[in-house]
């Protein structure tokens, strides 16, 4: 009887050794989770991630490819997936992933000057007659520097060595020489998630130990096989977003090439245990407006899954004690902090760039270095610059840049398109060197019967942390006013105004921060000016003359954060000029003069404006901008009416309004101001209404006898109006327009316009 009862005791003893055994064994078990490549669908990871965390499924290893590969290193390199979806929710990701920046990023003083263009094509001198699809659709510079704020400091802190990492880490790129995948485990992290996301012709390629990598989904979009042979966990999960893509349709040429150079990859688990999740979404892969929805069809589809997992493994980690760690891991980061600047780049005087960058015994904070970087980065010699980390002795940064210089020549094709007869081409053409002093030479022309211009210049850059540009230019404008406001249904009158304007002359600018500048101007013109006094001449009349020639100095303070170079709905702009016009008038009387006259006098004048815009509400479908215009003038008074006001400062916050020659809005002294009403449809449609009141504070009148005085205004305010259905293409604005000039015969105006009004500087106004 006692050893009946002895024998079932061991082998109860036995049965619950093994059971505990077998828990053990489970608790330890490895999880690898695999991350497919996707786009925007891609960020469909971070929301299972999240749903992973919560329910305590540990996570030991991670792979991943292209997007896949960007939100799992975040994850293993101490970020949260709540933190990891406050980053990509975020306006900043936004801009990041459409190639656009952040307004204060942008360097004012090196950017080019507002005109007419659309399209930009580039080339080298060696290559004039060689034809090449452009590189990348959208600037990675944002993305770039901000990857290797977030990951370049947790890899060089980590000796470079990926499983260093909170959690250790695999991705994948494509090297297209070789037709083969290349597997990172160690390196520059921010480069090797660069690298496994350079989706061809979306982003700049760039190069790890001189080989040129692209997007690792073209070979394997799903890297199952990497987590089987690098980590060889015990069980695996795969997130799966991704698909082999369809056959490409006739007219599809990208997709096209790179159904060439794309592999089916195996969305399947390697290894014999694993599980995989497949987010069920609508969001495509260039999708990034609709972030949130996928993360939120990740957390869904993992929590529906969550039974089955929970099933499968038995190990669980208690989110508590995944973000003690995780505290733990962080604080070993060390802060970016850069005291030197290298660059490996095989570019000649790449000293423009390191000079740009760094002083001598210098120690620049994380937002010190990024404001140099964009600086940098805004000059047009320069088409690419890549950063990466190297971490000192003394706990600070060395800044590794490659550089990629632009094509020598630049060529710009646009101009306006519109209902109205002032439709005008653009073409303007540059030349660019980068050298111990980088120099860009450009000629512009604007083509059309009411607006014809020409300009030349050349610029000089300094590489400095604090640069100076020094501008010599010369501009020949030509306007041609008609009697009538003519639709294009209608018969152009002749012309009853001609302004010619010739001038040259030197700016010296230098910043401010980054959105603000001051320059010095000086110029000399010739300006001529051919008019009737009269709307009601006949061919056989002859017109007045004015010409008036001589010099102008000013100064200038520009502050521009603007989102888009007309037609903006966010940012702020404001421009304050002080300058000094002096030179000598000469007028002779034409037919239609009420006396006839010949004139020669003297001028001199002190001309100041201000002008000012800002959105003081700016939401995702309602922007509302408050816009102002200030002039005070000493101007003296020329022959006649028409001389007068033709010389002075013009209120014309509506565009449409360049177009046309109002002279009841021209005074020597005037306030105007009004608001910018935006309702936004989609992403790039706008309804908007511009309102404003002009009023001036002097005026110019005209005696019967046609002797001229300067006087109190007789009337009160003027309002001045245009509302607009405008989208937004790559081809411009494309819009349809209703504008209201009141004291015109026929204050209201209609018109369909596809471009930019936009014209180069006036003489002196």
């Amino acid at each position: 009887m006692y050893k009946r009862t002895n024998l079932k005791a061991n082998k109860l003893y036995l049965l619950l050794f093994s059971l505990l055994l077998a828990n053990q064994i489970l608790a330890q078990q490895k999880i690898g989770l695999v991350l497919s490549g996707g786009g925007a669908t891609g960020l469909s990871h971070i929301g299972v991630l999240k749903a992973l965390e919560e329910n305590g499924i540990p996570i030991d290893y991670i792979t991943g490819t292209s997007s896949g590969a960007l939100v799992g290193s975040l994850y293993a390199s101490g970020f949260s997936p709540e933190e990891i979806e406050s980053i990509f929710t975020s306006q900043e990701f936004y801009l990041m992933a459409t190639g656009e920046t952040e307004p204060n990023q942008h360097f004012l003083l090196r950017e080019e000057e507002q005109h007419s263009g659309i399209i930009s094509l580039s080339f080298s001198k060696d290559s004039i007659l060689k034809r090449s699809l452009p590189t990348n659709l959208i600037s990675s510079a944002y993305l770039d520097f901000e990857m290797m704020k977030g990951l370049g400091t947790v890899s060089a802190s980590r000796s470079k060595n990926f499983d260093s990492l909170f959690v250790p880490f695999r991705c994948v790129a494509s090297d297209i020489v070789k037709k083969q995948s290349v597997i990172f485990k160690n390196g520059d992290l921010n480069a090797a998630v660069r690298a496994s996301m350079t989706y061809p012709f979306y982003f700049n390629s760039i190069r790890i130990d001189d080989v040129l990598l692209f997007d690792g989904g073209l070979y394997n979009n799903f890297p199952s096989d990497i987590m089987c042979n690098e980590f060889n966990p015990d069980f695996i999960i795969g997130s799966n977003v991704s698909n082999n893509a369809p056959p490409p349709e006739e007219d599809d040429v990208i997709g096209q090439l790179l159904n060439m150079m794309v592999t089916h990859s195996n969305f399947s688990i390697s290894c014999e245990n694993g599980f995989i999740i497949s987010p069920k979404s609508n969001v495509t892969s260039f999708d990034f407006e609709s972030v949130q929805e996928a993360i939120d069809d990740g957390y869904n589809t993992t929590m529906d899954s969550m039974d089955s997992l929970q099933a499968l493994i038995a190990n669980r980690r208690e989110k508590q004690v995944v973000e003690n760690r995780r505290s733990k891991f962080k604080t070993d980061i060390v802060p970016l902090f850069v005291s030197d600047v290298s660059t490996t780049s095989k570019a000649k005087n790449v000293k423009f760039v390191t000079k740009s960058l760094m002083n001598k015994n210098t120690r620049l904070s994380s937002d010190e270095i990024e404001k140099r970087y964009f600086r940098t980065y805004s000059s047009s010699q320069i088409n690419f610059l890549y950063p990466t980390l190297e971490l000192k002795n003394d706990s600070s940064y060395t800044m590794n840049v490659q550089v990629r210089k632009a094509r020598d020549f630049t060529l710009h094709l646009g101009g306006h398109l519109s209902s109205r007869p002032v439709n005008t081409a653009y073409f303007g053409i540059s030349y660019q060197t980068m050298g111990n002093i980088n120099t860009k030479t450009k000629l512009e022309s604007y083509f059309g019967k009411f607006y014809g211009s020409t300009k030349a210049s050349i610029t000089l850059d300094l590489p400095a942390v604090y640069p100076i540009s020094t501008q010599a230019y010369f501009t020949r404008n030509r306007w041609d006013y008609f009697r009538s406001f003519a639709t294009f249904f209608e018969d152009v009158k002749p012309s009853f105004l001609v302004q010619n304007e010739i001038y040259a002359g030197l700016k010296i600018s230098q910043p401010i921060g980054n959105n603000i500048t001051h320059s010095i101007d000086g110029r000399g013109f010739q300006l001529s000016n051919s008019y009737y006094q009269t709307e009601d001449f006949t061919n056989s009349d002859t017109s007045d003359i004015t010409n008036f020639s001589g010099g102008a100095v000013s100064w200038t303070l520009t502050q521009n954060s603007l989102n888009r170079r007309q037609f903006a709905s966010s940012g702020h702009y404001f421009r304050f000029r002080a300058r000094y016009v002096f030179g000598n008038e000469y007028s002779l009387s034409g037919s239609t003069a009420i006396t006839p006259y010949e004139l020669r006098q003297e001028h001199q004048w002190l001309n100041l404006s201000a002008d000012y815009q800002s959105f003081i509400i700016d939401k995702p479908h309602f922007h509302l901008g408050i816009q102002a215009k200030l002039v005070f003038n000493s101007q003296t008074l020329f022959a006649n009416y028409t001389a007068s006001v033709l010389s002075m400062t013009e209120f014309s916050l509506v565009p449409d309004a360049k177009t046309y020659f109002l002279p009841e809005y021209r005074s020597p002294q005037f306030l105007g101001g009004g608001i910018n009403s935006i309702f936004t449809i989609k992403k790039k449609i706008d309804l908007r209404i511009d309102a404003f009141l002009y009023q001036p504070l002097i005026e110019v009148s005209e005696n019967p006898d046609g002797s001229l005085i300067l006087s109190q205004p007789q009337n009160g305010e003027t309002f001045m109006g245009s509302a607009s259905a405008i989208y937004h293409s790559f081809i411009g604005p494309v819009r349809l327009t209703f504008n209201y000039f009141p004291g015109q015969l026929n204050p209201f105006a209609v018109q369909f316009s596809i471009g930019y009004v936009l014209f180069n500087e006036r003489a002196i106004r």
